[in-house]
């Protein structure tokens, strides 16, 4: 009988990581998550988590090893945490804040990485949870873009080091969560200084911004697709689950 796969994910307390989280664990797939807030999951058979704030690098490596303690191989890492914030001009955003999405959005990521990898665990797949924001330019998405942005090229460099893992950026599409309900409090200024927020008000309530719950069995799918395309691939699930 084969083992369950082991999966680490970031970012399971809400969102898109708590979907595919809990699809993940309706699979019988061992589920060990890492994310600041405690996860709704907690209790669940085949669910860890450690609690960590992924800015804090010195901390993330210990963490990381108490919870994955014992575990010789990872089947898939799901690097799925990110925070975004609110619309404005690159000129108008302090770079406090550009720092701050960075640090989570990306550099976090690279520790979390190297602490795997330095510890002997084998891993077959990383998966980055990217956007369409890492190559498109909109206006208002400044910082978020930029660390999406750098966030796919990190994964195209760790797939060029390490042949033996497969990676990928895959980018979701828009999932309703609390970063598209959050652009329910701008104002009409600001809807009509940044289109694009119009344009994500308007896909609420339609099959163009599914729930997490809806997004994670089409992102499971995705992940096993991903392994056919070349390792560092920026992919898209529309493009994955029409090809």
């Amino acid at each position: 009988m084969s083992r369950a796969k082991n999966i680490l994910i970031t970012g399971a307390s809400a969102g898109i990581g708590l979907g595919l989280a809990e699809a993940m664990l309706a699979r019988g797939e061992r589920v060990f998550a890492l994310q600041r807030r405690s996860s709704p999951l907690v209790g669940r058979s085949g669910f860890a988590e450690a609690c960590q704030d992924l800015a804090d690098f010195s901390a993330l490596p210990a963490q990381l090893g108490k919870l994955l303690g014992g575990v010789a191989e990872l089947d898939r890492i799901v690097l799925n945490a990110a925070v975004g914030a609110e619309p404005r001009d690159l000129m108008d955003t302090p770079l406090e804040e550009l720092r701050r999405l960075m640090d989570i959005n990306t550099w976090s990521n690279k520790v979390l990485l190297d602490a795997v990898f330095r510890s002997g665990v084998r891993v077959k797949q990383v998966i980055g949870i990217s956007s369409g924001a890492a190559v498109r330019g909109s206006r208002g998405w400044n910082g978020y873009s930029l660390s999406k942005a750098a966030f796919a090229m990190l994964i195209q460099l760790y797939a060029a080091e390490r042949p033996e893992t497969h990676f990928c950026s895959l980018a979701p599409g828009i999932v309703q969560t609390r970063m598209q309900d959050d652009l329910l409090a701008l104002s009409a200024e600001q809807r009509r200084q940044f289109p694009v927020v119009e344009r994500l008000l308007a896909a609420r309530g339609t099959a163009d911004m599914p729930t997490p719950e809806v997004a994670a069995p089409l992102l499971l799918d995705a992940f096993e697709r991903a392994l056919r395309e070349p390792s560092g691939a920026f992919l898209d699930l529309r493009q994955l689950r029409s090809g």
